[in-house]
C-alpha cells in the first residue's frame, strides 16, 4: 500500500522534460493544478504563496529560504545532485510519504510549524463540513444510468451562475484525475485510488480507476462536489493509503512507477476545491426572515411571508397569516417574486395587509441588499403606457405566450400586465413584470421566431393578425426599442438534460430537457410528461439547475413519470381542458407517491401560481427583429 503523494500548482518558473519517454496525457486547460514531477508551490489558507518543495529531496520549507532564483531546491547540494539523478526519485519519495530530511528541520522553525498546524486544522474543518452535506439518493432513479442508457448530454455547470460552483467551476473536464475511495478492495479499512473523469454530466462525473485503460466494467458515477472526491495529493497530506483495485492488481509489479508515468502532466482539482464548494453553498437568507412575496391566489398583489426553510438557495415561505404553516410558497432566493418589506408601497404595487399587527417573536425583516437587483431604466423619455399591446408569457399557463396589455405603469420600471380575453373585471389576475423582464416581448416576436401565439380567448378572427387586432381594439404596440436586446452566451443546446422547477407546482424539481432555444428563451420539457406541460423559461432563471443539484443540496428530485402514469394522465387531459381563473385549476404534475391516488380521485387541483420564468440578473432582454 502507498501513503499517497502530493498534488501541486503549476510552477511556471520550472520547466524540465522527463528523461524517460512516457505516454503523453491529453492537454487540458491550464487553470487547473498540474501534477508535476518537479517543484511544488504550496499556498496558505489566505492564498499567499509561502512554501515550496525541493525537487530533489522532497522536503518542504519556506520558499524564500530556498536556493536559486527559481526556488526549486533547498540547498546547493540538492541542486547539484539533481543534475546527476533521475527526477523520478523525487516523485517516489513523495509517493511514499517519506519523512523530511535533516535539512528540513533547519528550515522549518516554529512559525512555519504553527502555520502548517493551522492549515491542517483548517483542512480538517472543511472535511467535516463536507461530511455534513451527505448526498441524498433518489429511490428508483439514477442520473448515471439514465444518461448512459440513452446517450444523453447534460448542461454544464457553467450554464447556471446561481448554482453552487456555477461561477468558479473552472476547467473541470474529461481527463481530470482525482482520488476516490477504492470499492474494489477486500481490506477492512477505507482505502483510495486514482480515477480519471471519463464523462461529465452537470455535477456528476463518470469515473474510471487508473489502470483500467479501456475497460469500463468498474466505471462509476459520482458527484464531483461530494465529500469522497479529492485532488490528487490529498491522500499523501491526509495519511490515507492508495491501493490499486483488486481486479487489476496483477497488471503491474511497480505501481509507483506506473503512477509516476500516468500522472505526470495530468490535471487535478484545485487544492481549495472543497473550500469553494462549501463557500458556494452558504446562503444569506435565514429562517424567520420576513419578505414580501406574490400572493399565489391573487397575482396582482403581494403578501408578507416568513422564511421557514432554505434548501440549496430555495426558500419555503409561509404566509404570515397561516397559523398551521401549511399555506406556503416555494421560490429561489433570486426570484423576482420576492422583495424586501416595503417594496410594494415604494413602487405602487397592490399589497394585502397582514391580519397580524405585530411581528412574531424571532421574526425580522430581510435586509434589502439580499434581494436580486433589477436593471435600472430611464422612464423619462419614451416609455411604456397604459393600453399598449405586447406579447407575454402567461404566468398561469407557462407553456403559452399570449396577447397582452399593459394595465398600469408602476415606479422603478415595473408594469402590471393582463392577458387579453381572460382578465378578471377587478384586475385581480394582473401580474407584475419589470420592463427588462425576459418574459415580455414586442408585438410580432412570436411570428418572427415561429412560436405559436395564443390569441385572446373568444377571438374569432383566426388566424390571428396583429395588424387587424390593433386596428379593431384601437390600440398601439409597445415600441420595440423599449425591450432589451441583450442575449448572454448561456451555453445551452437543444437536447441537454437538467433539473428544473415545475413553476406551476414550484415545490417540485424535476428531470427535464431543453427542447427549443429562442435567443435567451428556453423551452423546458419535463421528461415523461406530455408537451402541454412544457414551460418557457429564461436561460438565467434561478429555477434551472445542473444534473446532480438535488443530490448535492439534499432536495428531492422528481424522476420521469412512468409509462402507466403517462397513459392515465394523457386520458385525463383529453377529458378535461385547463380553465383559468384567479386561482389556476388544471392538471398538475405530482410526486410518484401521490400520482396514482390523485389521478383516481379525478378532482381538480390548485396550482401554486408563479411567474418565476421571468428571472434575470438585471439584464433580462431578447434579441428582437428591429422595426422597419
Amino acid at each position: 500500500m502507498f501513503d499517497g503523494y502530493d498534488s501541486c500548482s503549476e510552477d511556471t518558473s520550472s520547466s524540465s522534460s522527463s528523461e524517460e519517454s512516457e505516454e503523453e496525457v491529453a492537454p487540458l486547460p491550464s487553470s487547473l493544478p498540474i501534477i508535476k514531477n518537479n517543484g511544488q508551490v504550496y499556498t496558505y489558507p489566505d492564498g499567499k504563496s509561502g512554501m515550496a518543495t525541493c525537487e530533489m529531496c522532497g522536503m518542504v520549507g519556506v520558499r524564500d529560504a530556498f536556493y536559486s532564483k527559481t526556488k526549486r531546491f533547498c540547498s546547493v547540494s540538492c541542486s547539484r545532485s539533481y543534475s546527476s539523478n533521475s527526477k523520478k526519485a523525487s516523485i517516489l519519495a513523495r509517493l511514499q510519504g517519506k519523512p523530511l530530511t535533516k535539512k528540513a528541520k533547519v528550515l522549518q522553525k516554529q512559525p512555519l510549524v504553527a502555520k502548517l498546524a493551522a492549515y491542517a486544522q483548517y483542512q480538517a474543518t472543511l472535511q467535516n463540513q463536507a461530511k455534513t452535506k451527505a448526498a441524498v439518493p433518489v429511490e428508483g432513479f439514477s442520473w448515471g444510468n439514465y444518461i448512459n442508457s440513452n446517450s444523453f448530454t447534460a448542461a454544464p455547470v457553467t450554464c447556471f451562475k446561481h448554482a453552487p460552483m456555477g461561477m468558479c467551476w473552472g476547467d473541470i473536464a474529461e481527463g481530470v484525475r482525482v482520488e476516490v475511495p477504492n470499492t474494489d478492495c477486500s481490506l477492512p479499512t477505507k482505502v483510495f485510488w486514482i480515477a480519471g473523469i471519463v464523462k461529465l454530466a452537470g455535477y456528476n462525473a463518470l469515473l474510471r480507476y487508473e489502470g483500467f485503460e479501456n475497460d469500463s466494467s468498474l466505471d462509476f458515477w459520482c458527484n464531483v462536489c461530494g465529500s469522497d472526491i479529492h485532488p490528487v495529493g490529498w491522500c499523501a497530506t491526509s495519511g490515507k493509503p492508495l491501493v490499486p483495485p483488486r481486479t487489476i492488481q496483477h497488471k503491474y509489479t511497480n505501481w509507483k512507477a506506473f503512477l509516476v508515468k500516468r500522472l505526470t502532466g495530468a490535471k487535478t482539482l484545485p487544492p481549495d476545491f472543497s473550500q469553494k464548494v462549501s463557500e458556494s453553498m452558504q446562503y444569506p437568507f435565514k429562517t424567520s426572515m420576513r419578505v414580501e412575496v406574490v400572493d399565489k391566489t391573487h397575482l396582482c398583489r403581494t403578501r408578507v411571508a416568513v422564511v421557514e426553510s432554505v434548501i440549496g438557495g430555495r426558500l419555503r415561505l409561509v404566509y404570515e397569516e397561516s397559523e398551521d404553516k401549511t399555506d406556503d410558497f416555494w421560490c429561489h432566493m433570486y426570484s423576482p417574486l420576492i422583495h424586501h418589506i416595503g417594496w410594494s408601497r415604494s413602487i405602487g404595487h397592490r399589497f394585502k395587509r397582514s391580519d397580524i399587527t405585530k411581528k412574531q417573536d424571532g421574526h425580522f425583516d430581510a435586509p434589502p441588499h439580499l434581494f436580486m437587483k433589477v436593471k435600472e431604466v430611464d422612464a423619462a423619455g419614451e416609455w411604456f403606457k397604459e393600453g399598449m399591446k405586447l406579447e407575454a408569457i402567461d404566468p398561469l399557463n407557462l407553456s403559452a405566450i399570449c396577447v397582452a396589455t399593459i394595465r398600469k405603469v408602476l415606479a422603478d420600471g415595473y408594469l402590471m400586465i393582463g392577458i387579453d380575453g381572460s382578465e378578471a373585471a377587478d384586475g385581480s389576475d394582473w401580474f407584475c413584470y419589470h420592463a427588462t423582464s425576459p418574459s415580455i416581448f414586442p408585438v410580432g416576436f412570436c411570428e418572427i421566431n415561429m412560436i405559436e401565439l395564443t390569441p385572446p380567448r373568444g377571438y374569432a378572427k383566426l388566424p390571428f393578425k396583429w395588424f387587424d387586432y390593433l386596428r379593431e381594439t384601437d390600440s398601439i404596440a409597445a415600441p420595440v426599442k423599449l425591450f432589451n436586446k441583450e442575449v448572454p452566451n448561456h451555453g445551452f443546446h437543444v437536447g441537454m438534460k437538467l433539473e428544473a422547477v415545475d413553476l406551476m407546482e414550484p415545490r417540485l424539481v424535476c428531470v427535464a430537457t431543453v427542447t427549443r432555444i429562442i435567443h435567451r428563451l428556453l423551452r423546458i420539457h419535463f421528461d415523461g410528461w406530455e408537451d402541454e406541460y412544457d414551460q418557457w423559461v429564461d436561460c438565467e432563471s434561478p429555477d434551472l439547475y445542473p444534473v446532480g443539484w438535488c443530490q448535492l443540496t439534499g432536495y428531492q428530485l422528481q424522476p420521469p413519470a412512468p409509462q402507466a402514469s403517462r397513459d392515465t394522465q394523457s386520458s385525463s387531459s383529453k377529458q378535461k381542458k385547463k380553465a383559468k381563473s384567479q386561482q389556476y385549476k388544471g392538471h398538475k404534475k405530482m410526486t410518484s407517491l401521490q400520482l396514482k391516488e390523485e389521478l383516481l380521485d379525478g378532482e381538480e387541483y390548485s396550482f401554486l401560481q408563479g411567474a418565476s420564468d421571468q428571472e434575470s440578473n438585471g439584464s433580462a432582454s431578447y434579441y428582437i427583429k428591429q422595426e422597419p
